[in-house]
């Protein structure tokens, strides 16, 4: 998984610098909120109980 995030970042360093809009270069963080988001939802618990579990974790 670590690669899809590499290329990721990868292509929107490229884009971004070829079209000159720093925007793109929040896709990669997007993409790890968006996968820790899933990861979260696959937990066979509430939403909200997984989350406060793991605010909770120390």
């Amino acid at each position: 998984m670590i690669y899809v995030f590499l290329l990721i970042t990868l292509f929107s360093f490229i884009f971004a610098f070829r079209k000159k809009k720093p925007l793109l270069l929040s896709i990669p963080f997007a993409a790890i909120f968006v996968y820790m988001i899933v990861q979260i939802a696959m937990v066979p618990l509430p939403f909200w109980e997984t989350v406060k579990f793991l605010v909770s974790l120390r």
